[in-house]
């Protein structure tokens, strides 16, 4: 398990899947499970892993069965940063059948889904592990679900870049297009930026980075350079800036991509096409 994971207030949890609950149940709630089970007929399930990976969301699963009953009882068996390998339990619930059957899906639907971008990140940051580099997550997250997404890359060894548009200075190609250039664009984000808000600038050529060293940005981010591009922006910048790599990195080319000395390399890959991790909840029959 990663050290020093975030803790997902609950209050945002509850909301999250509060809506999530809300949206599957409609207007008559679960009638399959109404139709078929007695209302006084309970169960026990377990949630286990079908494939392996790295868990994440298990507060969100917990929240869909308490909010959902409150006398459903949730034993939670592997916290979130744990890997998994096929057929290890990740939680077991028991209480009204009912009630455990109309929370299963939304409880999966955030427990796969986050345990995915752990999942995705973790393949990422194995790569890398003998290197200074990290890997990192963007803004290419699913709406209304950022927060989560984020908390999930830290799960999977990775670290956060910027939360919104608010939170850090990122002049990209097209600001670079309308400010006049990139010394230009850096020097007016200085004279806005408050102390404590950092200023990270794309290029796209070695040339364009000599500029923006000039202006002593505190990130330049190398965008869509090859390995031993790469390498030269290093040796170029020598240590004047934090170096980001981006753009196309992808599992077989994360390894080289961190051999040429960057110190952080960003994917959106890991957030918004990470694919769901295979957990299953299952009725134990007596």
């Amino acid at each position: 398990m990663p050290n020093n994971l975030p803790v997902l207030p609950r209050l945002m949890v509850d909301d999250a899947v509060k809506a999530a609950l809300l949206e599957d149940w409609g207007r008559a709630g679960d009638i399959t499970s109404q139709a078929t089970i007695p209302a006084t007929g309970t169960a026990k399930a377990v949630i286990a892993a079908r494939r392996p990976g790295v868990l994440a969301g298990i507060a969100l699963a917990e929240s869909a069965f308490r909010q959902t009953d409150g006398d459903l009882s949730v034993e939670v068996v592997k916290q979130d940063g744990d890997r998994l390998e096929p057929g290890d339990v990740v939680a077991r619930i028991e209480g009204p059948a009912r009630a455990l059957l109309s929370a299963e899906r939304v409880a999966l639907n955030f427990l796969g889904h986050l345990s995915g971008i752990a999942s995705a990140t973790a393949q990422f940051a194995d790569q890398i592990a003998h290197t200074k580099a990290s890997i990192v997550c963007t803004r290419k997250t699913t709406p209304g679900l950022r927060a989560f997404e984020k908390y999930a890359v830290k799960c999977g060894g990775g670290s956060n870049h910027r939360f919104g548009l608010d939170d850090a200075i990122l002049i990209k190609d097209n600001h670079i297009a309308v400010a006049g250039g990139v010394v230009e664009a850096v020097e007016a984000a200085k004279t806005y930026a408050g102390h404590l808000v950092k200023i990270e600038v794309e290029v796209d050529t070695l040339d364009q980075l000599k500029q923006a060293l000039g202006a002593t940005p505190d990130v330049v981010m190398l965008d869509n350079m090859a390995p031993d591009m790469l390498s030269d922006a290093v040796a170029i910048a020598g240590g004047k800036a934090l170096l980001e790599a981006s753009g196309g990195i992808e599992l077989d080319t994360v390894k080289a991509v961190a051999e040429a000395g960057v110190d952080l390399i960003s994917s959106g890959w890991i957030t918004h096409s990470a694919p769901v991790l295979d957990l299953g909840l299952d009725i134990e029959i007596s």
